[in-house]
């Protein structure tokens, strides 16, 4: 064999090997690329979509060729607070797991997806296939009413949280966060101002409740009032 033919058998056999040699540290990188990625769009506690999952979701369903309607629901589970106080925050947490299962199922039962917005509120897009608003919201508050099964100091304890379940029908084309989200938000409120325990609908024309009627404002509600002000 030549010179020049060992020579380049000698660099093919080495650039082999090199290949072989980088493939585990190119696939460790993938791996923790895609679990970067997850950690960006998910919450550490539930699995479930974070905000900005959600966000990006939406922003699938806007892209699609068959984009249509969605349903949005806004959860907010009723006087959480109390539950930490009394069985500690591990508990509180296992409770936001369980509710969040629950508010998962319910979703993709319906074609949709799930997330946690922040502390215990949640947030569902659905597909429009029907307009029995009602009856969706019904599942949500049924279902996240029906007792949980936790384990305190190695005993089991039994804990019942409720939500109010705010919804509303928006277009895919609507920005997310600043209408969709917003006209839920506003009908969460009116459940939670009529009782708590129930949901709303969002209607035309309908406006936040009076602020004696709310929780302190959200990080959400801060941006709102600065853009308000700015305006």
């Amino acid at each position: 064999m030549s010179l020049p033919l060992i020579m380049i058998a000698t660099a093919s056999v080495a650039f082999t090997l090199g290949g072989l040699t980088m493939w585990p540290f190119i696939r460790r990188l993938r791996n923790q690329l895609t679990d970067a990625i997850w950690q960006l769009e998910h919450d550490p506690l539930t699995g479930m979509l974070n905000r900005a999952g959600l966000i990006a979701a939406h922003a699938t369903l806007a892209a699609a060729d068959n984009a249509g309607p969605i349903i949005v629901v806004l959860i907010d589970l009723d006087d959480f607070k109390p539950i930490n106080d009394t069985h500690g925050h591990d508990r509180g947490d296992d409770l936001l797991v369980a509710v969040g299962d629950r508010i998962h199922d319910i979703a993709a039962l319906h074609g949709g997806t799930a997330g946690r917005l922040a502390g215990d509120e949640y947030a569902a897009l659905l597909p429009v296939r029907t307009h029995d608003l009602a009856r969706i919201a019904d599942t949500f508050v049924a279902l996240i009413s029906q007792p949980v099964e936790l384990t305190a100091d190695g005993k089991p304890v039994t804990v019942t949280v409720t939500a109010s379940v705010g919804l509303a029908l928006a277009e895919t084309t609507d920005p997310f966060e600043e209408v969709a989200l917003r006209r839920a938000d506003i009908a969460m409120y009116h459940a939670k101002h009529h009782g708590r325990n129930r949901h709303a609908v969002y209607e035309p024309g309908m406006a936040m409740p009076a602020a004696d009627s709310r929780r302190e404002p959200r990080l959400r509600d801060h941006r709102e009032l600065n853009h308000e002000a700015m305006a």
